[in-house]
């Protein structure tokens, strides 16, 4: 009983969780570099739980529509959505950052109605404007002689920010098309329980590749050999890759199977509010009012979406 819920709300602490140690590990390594090993590090982990339970460290049953729609969404998702995120750590924070992907649920409903046909319902786009509004009063300041709306934050973090969010919600209509085929396919039970192992594997690769052809294309393979030296950069890109694309992802998707994906969306994006208090207290970033009361506005939003 709420075994789904319970799952999202541990996702939600693990994505928070992540999220404070991708910044930190970004700052200390590169955006990219912690991409490529947090990439690599997560295909490992998950090929050992496939072989494990399955026998076989590469996803069983899988066909070739089954890859393309993973992959395209490990592309979106984790190549596109990604880059754009641990970059908008960079300039606005973990905290920003993951406002910003409260979008996340807006862009899937939009994408949603584009590649499924999936209508949108009033509550959707009231839902839609609310999330906004909320960004909006945390991101936003009057300043001035006459007072105009000015951005308390660089454009190009709020661009990143933005980016990250649409990648999120995108990648999650293409995992649930693939998921959905994937699963007509499935032969064994044990194969049906890493289910979400198997389609985060996938995406993975996807992931991974991409982030390695971007650094040999940048010329920065440099920055991943510095990184295996820095131990304490390390430890963040091993917390950022045990509880995101590991675990987190994993659990995301698994979340879906036992619950309603509306019911295990709101509470997974509840992740802008629960990281306040430890940002406050590890980052030592001033909190206002106005900034809690925006993030719980665009939670409310991401709620209506699926009431």
């Amino acid at each position: 009983m709420y075994k789904g819920e319970i799952i999202s709300f541990a996702v939600a602490l693990s994505w928070t969780v992540t999220a404070m140690a991708a910044e930190m590990a970004s700052r200390r390594i590169t955006p990219l570099g912690v991409n490529v090993l947090r990439m690599l590090l997560s295909l490992v982990f998950l090929a050992i739980v496939m072989w494990v339970v399955c026998g076989s460290p590469l996803p069983q049953y899988a066909d070739a529509e089954t890859w393309m729609w993973l992959s395209l969404s490990g592309f979106v998702g984790y190549v596109l959505g990604d880059y754009c995120l641990f970059n908008s750590y960079i300039l606005i924070g973990s905290r920003f950052g993951q406002l910003f992907m409260t979008l996340a649920p807006a862009a899937a409903a939009i994408f949603g109605f584009i590649l499924l046909g999936e209508k949108m319902s009033l509550l959707a786009i009231v839902g839609m404007l609310t999330t906004m509004f909320g960004i909006g009063l945390s991101v936003l300041s009057k300043g001035g002689e006459h007072h105009k709306l000015n951005l308390k934050l660089p454009l190009k973090g709020v661009l990143l920010g933005i980016g990250a969010g649409l990648g999120q919600g995108i990648g999650l209509v293409l995992s649930k098309v693939g998921m959905t085929h994937y699963e007509t396919l499935i032969q064994s039970s044990e194969a049906l329980d890493v289910m979400p192992f198997a389609s985060t594997f996938m995406r993975a690769v996807v992931g991974f590749l991409g982030f390695f052809l971007a650094m040999l294309f940048t010329g920065k393979t440099r920055t991943v050999t510095a990184a295996v030296r820095d131990r304490k950069g390390m430890s963040y890109v091993l917390i950022a890759t045990i509880l995101g694309p590991f675990i987190g992802v994993s659990l995301s998707l698994m979340a879906t199977l036992y619950t309603s994906t509306g019911i295990a969306q709101t509470i997974m994006a509840m992740t802008p509010i629960f990281i306040l208090l430890p940002s406050r207290y590890f980052f030592h970033q001033r909190v206002t009012l106005l900034e809690i009361l925006g993030a719980v506005i665009s939670v409310v939003g991401v709620t209506l979406f699926f009431i």
